[in-house]
Order: C-alpha cells, then sequence, then structure tokens
C-alpha cells in the first residue's frame, strides 16, 4: 500500500473528500471549517475532538506529502485547503465516483457491511442496489494493490465487513477467508446431510425387502435345497 495514513490523517482526507462532494460551494476549506467538519458529531466514527493546532499539524503533514494543497485564488485572505488524496491533474490515484463514495465512507466511519456503505454513501454517489456496492468493492479489491479488505464475520451479523487498507495491513486473523460460504450455506448443509441420510435408509431398507423377496423365490424354485 503506497498511501499510508494516521487516524488523523484519514480523518482530515476523508472530511475533504466529503466537502468536496457535499458542499462544494464552500470548498476549499478554512481552518475553522476543517476542524469543526473533523469533529462532526453525525457521520463520523469514532467521533473526534481535535483543537485547531492538532489539526493545523496534521495538515502541514499532508500538504509536505502532497496529498493537501494550500487553496489560492483572487481575494482568498483565510488559507483554504483541498485534498490532492484523488481524482486530481496531479495525482496517480483515480476512481470513480462509487468508488471514491466507498472510500470517503471507510475513511470517516471505519468497517461498514455493504448494506451500511450503500446507505451511509448515498449522500455521496447512488448506488441501485447492493450488487452496485459490491461490485464497487470488488473493484477496489482486485487492484494491484487493494485498498480494501473484506474482514471475518463478527457473531450474530448476517454480512461481513469491509475495511480500508491506509492504515497499514490488517491482521490474518481478523480477514475473512478467501472461500467464505455465504450465511445460508450452514442450514443447507444440514439439510443436505440429513435428505442424505434419509436417502441411504431408504436405500437400506430397499436392499433388505430385495433379498428378502429373492430368497422366498429361490426357496420356491427349489434353488436352495441340497
Amino acid at each position: 500500500m503506497k498511501i499510508l495514513l494516521t487516524p488523523h490523517e484519514a480523518r482530515v482526507i476523508g472530511v475533504l473528500m466529503e466537502k468536496e462532494i457535499t458542499t462544494p460551494d464552500q470548498y476549499p476549506l478554512s481552518l475553522n471549517a476543517l476542524t469543526n467538519a473533523c469533529n462532526q458529531k453525525s457521520n463520523r466514527d469514532p467521533v473526534m475532538d481535535l483543537s485547531e493546532a492538532v489539526v493545523q499539524e496534521t495538515v502541514d503533514g499532508l500538504v509536505k506529502r502532497y496529498l493537501v494543497s494550500r487553496a489560492s485564488g483572487f481575494g482568498n485572505r483565510v488559507t483554504k485547503f483541498q485534498h490532492r488524496f484523488c481524482n486530481t491533474e496531479f495525482g496517480e490515484l483515480k476512481l470513480s465516483k462509487q468508488e471514491v463514495g466507498i472510500v470517503c465512507e471507510l475513511l470517516l466511519r471505519g468497517p461498514q457491511t455493504p448494506g451500511e456503505l450503500r446507505t451511509h454513501a448515498e449522500r455521496l454517489c447512488g448506488f441501485g442496489d447492493v450488487s452496485e456496492v459490491e461490485d464497487a468493492l470488488a473493484k477496489l479489491m482486485a487492484r494491484e494493490e487493494p485498498f480494501i479488505v473484506k474482514l471475518a464475520r463478527e457473531p450474530g451479523r448476517r454480512e461481513s465487513r469491509y475495511a480500508h487498507l491506509f492504515f497499514g495491513e490488517i491482521p490474518l486473523a481478523d480477514l475473512a477467508p478467501a472461500t467464505e460460504p455465504p450465511v445460508r450455506s450452514a442450514v443447507t448443509s444440514g439439510d443436505r446431510i440429513a435428505h442424505l441420510e434419509q436417502a441411504v435408509a431408504d436405500l437400506t431398507e430397499e436392499v433388505q425387502r430385495l433379498r428378502e423377496r429373492l430368497t422366498a423365490i429361490e426357496t420356491g424354485l427349489g434353488i436352495n435345497e441340497p
């Protein structure tokens, strides 16, 4: 993974990506607006309480890494910031609109299921159904350097969650098996075994009846007589 972020950097990048889409008239963001958005209580997990000094330090580090830039323009009396994380003139990372929505939501909210991503990313991009979310997730995982991974399903959950890899590699024990069966497969397998057991019992009974009939026929014909 070429891009590695700290939790504070992920929050700043995620916020800039979000506000570029949801409030384009107010984008780029001033330091004050960026700080307020980082500490926003809705659409954030975890909720943070960052000071302007911490946000400024985080932004300065991202500027040095060319992931954020200071916006320039006539009449700008306050320094404003915009991301260069993806889909910018000088950046290498290119994402579709739906991929941007997914990455942004994972940066802002952490691991989520496809259903949760469809709901949360609705304000950023449109998904017709969950299968479109799964297709976008598959594309992000199929890249030469994957951006996300599928996590092992937690007890009580019907769906696995997906997490971004911008914090680094995730322990193997936390990942989903390469061929994870669907939730209903355990029930289906149990039903299948029960049917097979019943079929074997029926066949055994049928074979026993045939043997008895054969013995009766042989006796009637005197085949077994000495």
